[in-house]
C-alpha cells in the first residue's frame, strides 16, 4: 500500500499532517488527517477561582483570544447569576465586532486568498500574503495591515489588550467608552465597511469572474451534504455574541433550536484511536460513521453553516451579499465547502456594519458598567460564535468559586469530522490511476480544510494528564500486525 504524507500542512492556526493511503491501482483507501499538538487547558483551569478563568484561556490560542474571552466572560457571569448591564454587554459585543474583523481579513487575504488570487498550482513559493500583494499590488497589501492594525487597536483600547485580553468581569466590563473614543471608532468603522466592500469586490472580480474557479466550487471535489449549525437571534438572523443555537438538515429545513444551556442534549463526542481531536455529532441521531446526506449526525459549523441556518443578516448591506450568495450558488442550503470564502467575507461585512451601529448607539457610553454579584450558583455554560464556528464554555465549581471541572468545545472540533470528511473526499477526487500527483495536486486537497480556517491550537486543548502513544505496524495491505503502546 503506497502512502502519500503532506506535513506540515499550510497556512493554518496550529499544526497537523495529512495521511494518504493508496490501494495497489494508485487510488485513495483512506485518508487520516492527524494532529500531533496536546493542549491542556481544561486541566489547567482546575482550581482557579472561576473569575479569573477569562484571563486564562486568552492563552489557548493568539489567533481567536477575544472567542474565549467572551464565552468564558459570559459561562462567568452565568457562574455568579448575573447579567451585564445594557451598556456593559454592547461594549462586550463592540470589541467582539472588531474581532471578527482583523480575523476574518486575515484568513481571506493570507491564508485563502493564495489559492485563487495566486493559483493553486501556483509554485509554492508565491502560495502566500507575498504573492498575493503581488498579484493585487503594494496599495493593496498595505491597507489589508491597517484594517487589520485598526481592528487590532479597537480591541486594544475596550480589552486592554489585543491578544492577552482583560475586558470581560463578572457581570460587566472593567472601563467605559470615552465620547472622544466612541467618535474615533465610529471613524474606523466607517472605513471597516468599505474596505468589506472592497474585498468583497476583490472577490468578485477574481473568483466569480473566472468560470473555472465557479465550476470547483460548485462541482468539484469538496462539497459535503452536512448539516449546518450557527447562532441565531430572536429573529434567527446572524448573530455572533448571543442567541440560540439553530441547526438545519441538508435541505435547509430546521432540525433543532436550543438555549446554550441545552447543549449536552444535542451535542456529544465521538473519539478514534487515531487523533486526538474528538468528533462532535448530533446526540438525537446518534454516531454513524464519517457519512454525509440526510441520515447522517455529522454537522458543520462554519461561516457558511452560520449562513445556511439563519434566515438572513441584521444589517442592510450583508443582507444583500447574503441574498447574492444564494442566488449565485443556486439557492439555500449551500454545501459547497469552498463557498465558506465567500460567506467569510459576508460575515466581514456585517461584522463592519454592526460595529458601526454599536458605536453609534447612545448606550455605549453609558456609565452603568457591572452588574453586583451576590450569589454562586456553581454551573455557568455560554456560547459564542467564534470564528471557525460555534464555541461553547461550560464550567462546574465549588460553593466558593473555585473550579472544578471544565469542558470546552471550540469550533475547530465541532467541524473536525467534517474537514476530514472533506479532506478525503478532495484527496479521492484529485488522485486517479495514471495521474501524477504534483505539488499542486496536494494544494488542492489542502484547500478543503483550509475552506475551515481551522485552530488546532484551540481544539487540541484536552489532555487526559500523560501522553499515551499507541504504535500500529500494518503490512503493505494494511493488515496489523503488532501495536505497541505506552501509557
Amino acid at each position: 500500500m503506497k502512502r502519500i504524507t503532506i506535513d506540515p500542512i499550510t497556512r493554518l492556526e496550529g499544526h497537523g499532517k495529512i495521511e494518504i493511503f493508496l490501494d495497489e491501482d494508485g487510488e485513495v483507501k483512506n485518508v487520516y488527517f492527524q494532529v500531533p499538538e496536546l493542549r491542556g487547558f481544561e486541566k489547567f483551569c482546575e482550581g482557579r477561582p472561576v473569575e479569573e478563568l477569562p484571563l486564562i484561556v486568552t492563552k489557548i490560542c493568539g489567533v481567536c483570544p477575544g472567542c474565549h474571552h467572551m464565552a468564558s466572560g459570559k459561562a462567568v457571569d452565568a457562574v455568579f447569576g448575573v447579567r451585564p448591564t445594557p451598556t456593559a454587554r454592547k461594549l462586550r459585543e463592540l470589541f467582539y465586532m472588531a474581532h471578527f474583523v482583523h480575523s476574518h481579513i486575515a484568513h481571506f487575504f493570507a491564508l485563502g486568498a493564495p489559492d485563487f488570487v495566486v493559483g493553486p498550482d501556483a509554485p509554492k513559493a508565491k502560495r502566500n500574503i507575498l504573492g498575493v500583494i503581488e498579484k493585487v499590488g503594494a496599495d493593496i497589501g498595505k491597507e489589508v495591515i491597517k484594517q487589520r492594525r485598526i481592528a487590532q487597536e479597537i480591541q486594544a483600547l475596550l480589552g486592554g489588550h489585543q491578544t492577552q485580553v482583560m475586558m470581560n468581569v463578572p457581570g460587566g466590563v472593567r472601563k467605559g467608552l470615552t465620547a472622544a473614543e466612541r467618535d474615533d471608532i465610529v471613524k474606523k468603522s466607517e472605513v471597516f465597511v468599505d474596505f468589506a466592500r472592497f474585498s468583497i469586490k476583490i472577490f468578485e472580480d477574481v473568483v466569480l469572474a473566472n468560470e473555472a474557479y465557479v465550476e470547483v466550487i460548485l462541482n468539484g471535489p469538496y462539497a459535503l451534504k452536512l448539516h449546518s449549525m450557527g447562532l441565531v437571534d430572536e429573529n434567527n438572523k446572524v448573530n455572533f455574541y448571543d442567541g440560540k443555537v439553530r441547526i438545519v438538515d441538508t435541505r435547509g429545513e430546521e432540525l433543532y433550536k436550543y438555549a446554550p444551556t441545552e447543549y449536552l442534549d444535542y451535542v456529544a463526542e465521538h473519539v478514534e484511536p487515531w487523533s486526538y481531536l474528538k468528533f462532535p455529532f448530533l446526540k438525537q441521531i446518534g454516531w454513524k460513521g464519517f457519512i454525509d446526506g440526510q441520515d447522517s449526525s455529522v454537522y458543520h459549523a462554519t461561516p457558511l453553516s452560520r449562513l445556511n441556518a439563519a434566515e438572513g443578516m441584521s444589517t442592510p448591506l450583508a443582507q444583500k451579499e447574503f441574498d447574492r450568495m444564494y442566488d449565485v450558488l443556486g439557492g439555500k442550503p449551500v454545501h459547497a465547502t469552498l463557498a465558506m470564502h465567500w460567506a467569510r467575507l459576508v460575515e466581514l461585512l456585517y461584522s463592519a456594519e454592526h460595529c458601526l451601529e454599536l458605536a453609534l448607539d447612545p448606550d455605549i457610553t453609558g456609565t452603568d458598567l457591572r452588574t453586583p454579584v451576590e450569589k454562586i450558583t456553581g454551573e455557568g455554560v455560554d456560547t459564542v460564535e467564534a470564528q471557525r464556528g460555534t464555541l461553547t464554555h461550560h464550567y462546574w465549581t465549588d460553593k466558593k468559586g473555585v473550579v472544578t471541572k471544565v469542558n470546552i468545545i471550540v469550533g475547530t472540533t465541532n467541524n473536525n469530522a467534517a474537514i476530514n470528511m472533506s479532506i478525503k473526499k478532495a484527496a479521492q477526487g484529485l488522485i486517479k490511476k495514471g495521474v501524477e500527483v504534483t505539488d499542486g495536486t496536494l494544494n488542492k486537497i489542502e484547500m478543503a480544510f483550509r475552506a475551515y480556517d481551522p485552530c488546532f491550537s484551540c481544539a487540541t486543548h484536552s489532555l487526559p494528564g500523560k501522553m499515551p502513544m499507541i504504535l500500529d505496524i500494518r503490512d503493505a495491505d494494511g493488515k496489523l500486525l503488532r501495536t505497541i503502546q505506552r501509557d
